[in-house]
């Protein structure tokens, strides 16, 4: 009996796999007449969750499942044609986590960040990588993997990839606000004068994303429903979208429904 129910479960997952793959298609051969973000935001969450529930021994086997994850859904962006992801791989409060998972994600962090130096489909498609965050709270090493990868693709334009490392949205605003009093300082401007006239502009410009649009699009995974800071001044006109799965689990038909969903939204800006 054990046997049957065995060849059964197998017989059931093969199925699985095949309507998957037949919706996959499907959706794909709809995708080509969908109204698509220019800029889509991810918050690659659930890597943790992952690992334990694949009963690895440590998280950052599912820190690591979640990098490679990343490499297929830059593939899928091209194939679908996004321009422009950012991603968020690591917040300011993550250095509060255990010292042996920190330490691993360095580790980690400067192994991709180097083989994007050299990555034939990173150059093949033209993707610009630009870090945001506050870079110099990451170890030497991990800054020299990062500016090693942005000066090996700082001629491209077709596609760009912005990482958050050592990212958080209020700090960001603070230095962007930070950079804007400087810069007036350094113009002989008084305190009386920037304040008279200070506006969104002022911020904008001195944002670690200035070089690209705001987000149209922002996918979290593994069931939160909130945004942690991410791309908090950016995402004021952004379409939302959540699903369940751990981001190492993520599909293709999660990442097709996202933007389904995105075509089927009215974006109305306050009008």
């Amino acid at each position: 009996m054990a046997r049957v129910w065995e060849t059964f479960g197998r017989a059931r997952d093969v199925a699985r796999e095949a309507l998957y793959a037949a919706y996959e298609r499907k959706l794909m051969s709809e995708q080509h007449r969908w109204r698509k973000p220019h800029h889509l935001g991810v918050v690659m969450d659930g890597n943790r969750r992952f690992a334990r529930e694949v009963g690895a021994d440590s998280v950052v086997v599912g820190h690591t499942a979640g990098a490679d994850k990343l490499e297929e859904v830059l593939d899928w962006c091209e194939e679908v044609e996004i321009p422009v992801m950012t991603v968020w791989i690591f917040s300011l409060d993550n250095f509060g986590r255990a010292e042996d998972e920190v330490e691993g994600l360095m580790n980690l962090f400067e192994k991709k960040f180097l083989e994007l130096v050299t990555s034939q489909k990173i150059h093949k498609n033209g993707i610009r990588i630009c870090s945001i965050g506050r870079i110099d709270a990451l170890p030497r090493k991990v800054q020299r993997a990062i500016r090693a990868a942005e000066a090996a693709t700082a001629g491209y334009d077709r596609r760009i990839l912005n990482v958050g490392v050592a990212y958080g949205g209020r700090e960001e605003i603070v230095d962007a606000v930070r950079a804007h009093l400087a810069q007036a300082a350094a113009e002989g401007r008084s305190l009386a004068e920037v304040a008279t006239h200070f506006d969104a502009a002022d911020v904008e410009r001195h944002l670690y994303t200035a070089h690209v649009s705001d987000p149209d699009l922002i996918i979290r995974t593994s069931g939160e429903v909130r945004l942690s800071g991410f791309l908090l001044w950016q995402s004021a006109h952004a379409e939302y979208y959540f699903t369940d799965a751990f981001w190492p689990a993520f599909r293709k038909i999660d990442f097709l429904r996202a933007l389904r969903s995105y075509d089927q939204r009215q974006r109305r800006y306050g009008k």
